[in-house]
């Protein structure tokens, strides 16, 4: 014999808008999944990025990375740090730009940026996931970044994406 349990009907309204509003902001091809479309173009973006540096400079590949185009289109941007964990480009705070940001964490109390270093440094390149404060949604939500350490530098390239 099975319990038949009511829901409140604000409840089921509350869920059905949760997730109209969800499908609404992360479109199907926003997400990062494996084989994905937008998580291979993260990825493709990173490394052309790494490579921009490596053969153009830092200042040179900076100022492609700030401006709208190949490398920075809506939520996609290229962020470079060096192996101290200095900022030497962020497109959605230029000012940011020299700042330390060795210690920052995600909500779950995760070293984000001494994640990107260590894959950089170990692999030369991977993923990293933590949770982050997406722009779009206002929300905490999980986040996908690929990392690219640039050759033969002590600078890393990387570029996320929310899912």
């Amino acid at each position: 014999m099975s319990t038949f349990v009511r829901t409140p009907p604000l409840r089921v309204l509350w869920v059905l808008l949760t997730a109209l509003l969800v499908a609404t902001v992360h479109p199907a091809g926003v997400r990062a999944q494996p084989g994905d479309p937008e998580r291979e173009q993260v990825r493709a973006i990173a490394l052309k990025a790494a490579d921009l540096v490596a053969a153009q400079g830092l200042e040179a590949a900076a100022a492609a990375f700030n401006r709208d185009g190949e490398f920075r289109h809506g939520a996609l941007y290229v962020t470079v740090i060096d192996f101290a964990g200095v900022w030497k480009v962020y497109p959605p705070r230029p000012a940011g730009v020299g700042m330390s940001v060795i210690n920052v964490k995600d909500p779950d109390g995760h070293d984000i940026v001494r994640d990107i270093l260590s894959v950089a440094r170990d692999s030369g390149e991977g993923w990293v996931e933590y949770r982050w404060l997406n722009p779009a949604s206002n929300r905490i939500e999980p986040k996908t970044t690929f990392v690219k350490r640039v050759p033969g530098q002590d600078l890393v390239a990387y570029v996320g994406v929310y899912h």
